[in-house]
C-alpha cells in the first residue's frame, strides 16, 4: 500500500509541474480515485511539498 501511495504521489507531482490545479482538475489529470488522490496529497503535504488555497467551490493545489 505504501508503494502505491508513493507512486500516486508521483503522478500528482507530475501533474502539478504544469502549474496549480483545483482538486477536480487534478483528479481528472491523474485519473485517480478520490481515496487514492487524497492519500497522495496527504503524503506530499506531510513532506511540505504542497500549498493549498481555497477558491470558491474548489481547493487549489500547487507545488510549494
Amino acid at each position: 500500500m505504501i508503494s502505491k501511495i508513493g507512486e500516486n504521489a508521483g503522478l500528482v507531482w507530475g501533474a502539478l509541474q504544469n502549474g496549480a490545479q483545483g482538486l477536480k482538475a487534478l483528479k481528472k489529470a491523474t485519473k485517480l480515485k478520490n481515496e487514492d488522490l487524497f492519500l497522495a496529497l496527504g503524503w506530499l503535504a506531510r513532506e511540505g511539498k504542497l500549498t493549498f488555497t481555497e477558491a470558491e467551490a474548489d481547493t487549489i493545489v500547487a507545488l510549494a
